[in-house]
């Protein structure tokens, strides 16, 4: 059971991050929220990412924060939480939510003075001992709050499903059977995680060999759109890129509609982690899916990098082989 303190009447969650690890703290998100069902629920996360809590049923109101803004935010505010929950180590964040909470819980922060304004200081976690989810449950935890399933949380509304069916339509490809999303590229600073492109290329005329009616949806950012090309060029008529031209969650409600969804490690792989629909998801040694895997979740294809664990990100993405990822997209594509 809870801490055993007043139910709080208010929760602040602060998470700026990523797409990914936003996601990843979800499972957090509502055990929190089921420990505490009457309590308000206020999530904080980074401007352009905080988006993916949105229409969650668990949290009550989503907003924006940078630890730049943290620093101006919260001195003459009226608003207050009974709790804050802090991830990261940002200690303006962490600062913040001193001003406008009466507890907080946080990760040890190594600044002695601000670890002790802590209502929990939870020790830092070693390098790649948890799976990412369990992470963020190490702070819910602390304050006796029970696990409430490792499943990730997205939520498509009805009307975002259905602007996604008519875009669908008006590219002409609502009906196409299988429909196979292909997100080739993880963001920048990551880019080791990315499988090579002609890996990629020789995959998509396996797949639409192996099944003739199937129609390939390319998915990414604006950056990707050259990359996508060369599968356009190869299988006109067969590839359709969306690159560059849909909203974070536009793109989401997209992917709701796929049969099958490939993908490297990085944002868009765990909103798929989040959805229903069949995923094939391709993991470099130094990010293994043992850490990155999304849990609870059925139809979930892992595709590891052959050298294993221990490598460094230096190690070639190149080095897993088409077949490699032929095989789970072949098993992926066969429960069709």
């Amino acid at each position: 059971m809870p801490d055993s303190v007043p139910a709080p009447q208010s929760i602040l969650f602060i998470n700026v991050s990523r797409i990914g690890d936003t996601l990843l703290a979800t499972p957090a998100l509502r055990a929190v929220a089921r420990a505490w069902p009457d309590a308000a629920l206020v999530f904080l996360g980074h401007p352009h990412r905080s988006e993916v809590v949105c229409n969650l049923p668990f949290v009550s109101r989503v907003g924006a924060i940078t630890k730049r803004r943290a620093q101006w935010k919260g001195w003459l505010s009226g608003e207050r939480h009974d709790i804050a929950i802090v991830l990261g180590f940002d200690r303006a964040l962490v600062e913040y939510a001193l001003r406008v909470a009466n507890r907080v819980v946080a990760f040890a922060q190594g600044h002695p003075a601000l670890d002790r304004r802590l209502y929990r200081a939870v020790p830092r976690p070693g390098f790649q001992a948890l799976h990412s989810a369990e992470i963020p449950l190490l702070l819910t935890r602390a304050l006796g709050v029970p696990d409430a399933g490792m499943r990730l949380a997205y939520s498509v509304t009805v009307s975002e499903a259905a602007a996604a069916s008519r875009l669908l339509s008006e590219h002409g490809i609502a009906g196409k059977h299988p429909l196979v999303g292909l997100q080739m590229s993880s963001f920048p600073t990551k880019a080791y995680r990315n499988w090579p492109l002609e890996g990629f290329n020789k995959l998509a005329l396996r797949i639409t060999s192996h099944a003739p009616h199937a129609h390939l949806v390319l998915l990414g950012g604006a950056a990707d759109r050259r990359s996508n090309a060369t599968i356009v060029e190869r299988l006109p008529g067969r590839a359709t890129d969306l690159a560059g031209t849909l909203s974070l969650r536009q793109s989401a409600a997209v992917m709701s509609k796929l049969d099958l969804y490939i993908g490297v490690d990085t944002g868009p792989t765990h909103i798929m982690g989040a959805l229903e629909g069949p995923m094939v998801a391709l993991y470099h040694c130094y990010s293994p899916s043992r850490l990155l895997r999304p849990l609870e979740r059925q139809n979930f294809y892992a595709v590891d990098h052959p050298r294993g664990e221990g490598c460094s990100p230096e190690t070639p993405m190149g080095e897993m082989s088409v077949d490699m990822v032929w095989i789970k997209v072949r098993e992926a594509l066969g429960r069709q």
